[in-house]
């Protein structure tokens, strides 16, 4: 109040005619036909500002939006941003008009009706050019964040291409008003109050946290699994949760975030986090509390048994959101060895959007998490789900992305029996699936890594995987990750050789220690409605004594199915 009452001193002091100024702003990208624009209004009374974007206003806003409003006070050169959270509580930020951007003079020019000047800046290799006029006798900006520069700002144009114009301007006389409000709440800084506004918008839903998987005795769990209760299965080495996820918009983005470490584990495990089915009448959890025996079983050309790994009339095999692999004792290790010139990581960090899986990540659901391993210790792990708003509105809609889970190898009951992903020695892997009416946007998420830890095993030796779908081969991927040894300093115990390889920095199929496997994706947009068959052939190597390869893939057809209204709208 005492801010304002100086500035209103000043004024009548000065003897000034008092106008109030509602001007519109319109921020839009140059050259894009069809385009969403953002509206800025900006209210100029008494050498104050207070600017609101339009836009961020909502009838039915997502958790954690608040109301923003910027205040510009050009008598005390102060700036405050002001955010309100409805619920009586009030952050704000306080900066000065004049900062450390600095402008140079580019001449004179005619735009949109007014006489301007222009400035030019350069921010984080962004050009920045602003044309200001003093033909309308008073200072405004939408931007106070680039500085004070005489004037209204009529344009400014980020790298020649997105562009925030003065649409319209009105006039009208008033009494001298407050502007900017007394009470501005809990003071932050800039930085501050930009983190804590996006903290509040992304709503992160815990899974596990500091769980151990390990191997050891735990208790057989052979009842309902009752929901938030992390239980062990398969000796401890596989983890599920029962959980009620809410049903977010579409426009929100999902990321699963993963914090793992050894606990006394030395070596680089296979680890997956899935999202076990329930809609058929079997599912893998008869498999977790009945065990391996009640999954259907394939039986191979190699007369083993897999158990679990595909679709069938009844059943449904876990969805993988992300195939991860441990470390070389990351955390646990890192006091065991010392090179020159690397600093041991505390722990893996996996981070990946599953966004086009968001069918299988609300509601009731069972999710799970395995790291295959014989250590006592194991290792520790810390799974969060992130959901960040693309808009400010909550916008309830029928769910158009959909998922078919159709195979998935990944013997993540290892230790109660399931078999490694051998078959393509001898065999390949087909799975009938049908297309409903209306999807569109088909397309195969895949992934796939290959396996076997000597010279002539398949994780050492580029393998081709061939995608046939009704018969026919349609694509081929073969993964490999070369890029190794960025990853060094994830892995103090991995073995070091007489000519200065890392057995970490070793090129393997699809994957490397310490790092997440990215699906790839294949597109099946040409296929009509109805059954169709996909098989999945791999060249798997032979094996060498006690010594096997093996592949874990995982496959899932996404589409859309768009709402009729929706899609006319």
């Amino acid at each position: 109040m005492k801010q304002n009452i100086i500035t209103i001193i000043i004024l009548l002091w000065a003897g000034s005619t008092f106008a109030q100024h509602a001007l519109t702003y319109q921020s839009y990208a140059k050259g894009v036909a069809e385009q969403d624009t953002t509206t800025i209004q900006v209210i100029e009374n008494a050498k104050c500002l207070k600017i609101k974007n339009v836009e961020k206003s909502s009838s039915n806003p997502v958790p954690g939006y608040a109301e923003s409003n910027t205040y510009v006070d050009y008598v005390l050169d102060s700036v405050y941003t002001i955010l309100d959270y409805g619920d009586g509580k009030f952050y704000s930020s306080y900066s000065l008009t004049d900062n450390d951007v600095v402008f140079s003079e580019e001449g004179k020019e005619k735009l949109l009706g007014y006489d301007c000047k222009k400035y030019k800046t350069s921010i984080n290799s962004n050009t920045i050019e602003v044309w200001m006029t003093e033909s309308l006798g008073f200072e405004a900006t939408p931007m106070p964040g680039l500085g004070r520069l005489k004037g209204v700002m009529v344009r400014c144009m980020r790298n020649g291409s997105y562009i925030t114009d003065l649409t319209v301007v009105k006039d009208q006389k008033y009494a001298l008003v407050d502007l900017i409000p007394d009470y501005k709440g809990q003071h932050k800084t800039s930085r501050e109050l930009g983190q804590l506004r996006k903290d509040k918008l992304v709503m992160r839903i815990p899974v596990f946290e500091d769980e151990q998987i390990n191997f050891a005795d735990y208790a057989p769990f052979d009842g309902e699994i009752p929901y938030d209760t992390t239980i062990h299965f398969s000796h401890g080495t596989l983890i599920v949760k029962r959980m009620k996820l809410p049903e977010l918009p579409e426009h929100y983005q999902i990321f699963a975030e993963i914090h793992q470490q050894s606990n006394g584990d030395a070596y680089d495990r296979s680890a997956s986090v899935f999202v076990i089915p329930t809609e058929k009448t079997m599912s893998f959890k008869d498999g977790l509390t009945k065990g391996i025996e009640a999954l259907p079983t394939l039986v191979g050309k190699d007369g083993k048994e897999y158990q679990g790994i595909k679709a069938e009339k009844d059943y449904l095999p876990p969805v993988e959101l992300v195939r991860f692999f441990t470390s070389f004792g990351a955390g646990h290790f890192n006091d065991k060895v010392q090179i020159d010139g690397l600093d041991w990581a505390d722990e893996n960090y996996y981070k990946m959007e599953v966004s086009e899986l968001r069918d299988r990540l609300r509601g009731d659901m069972l999710i799970g998490a395995f790291i295959g391993n014989y250590d006592k210790g194991g290792h520790k792990i810390s799974l969060d789900l992130l959901a960040y708003p693309s808009d400010y509105e909550w916008k309830d809609k029928p769910l158009k992305q959909h998922s078919i889970p159709l195979f998935n190898t990944c013997n993540v009951l290892e230790m109660s029996g399931q078999n490694y992903g051998r078959l393509f020695a001898t065999d390949s892997l087909e799975i009938e699936f049908e297309i409903p009416e209306g999807a569109e946007h088909v397309r195969l998420r895949y992934i796939s890594t290959g396996h076997g830890g000597w010279d002539n095993g398949d994780e050492f030796n580029p393998k081709e995987n061939a995608i046939y779908i009704d018969g026919v081969k349609m694509f081929t991927h073969t993964p490999w990750r070369c890029d190794c040894a960025t990853y060094r300093e994830q892995n103090p115990v991995s073995g070091n050789f007489w000519n200065g390889i890392s057995s970490s920095d070793y090129s393997r199929s699809g994957w490397c220690p310490g790092t997440a496997t990215n699906p790839v994706y294949f597109d099946l947009s040409g296929l009509k409605p109805g059954k169709h068959t996909i098989r999945i052939a791999i060249p798997q190597g032979k094996d060498e004594g006690e010594s096997f390869s093996h592949w874990m893939v995982s496959g899932v057809v996404l589409f859309e199915k768009i709402d009729k209204k929706d899609k006319k709208d």
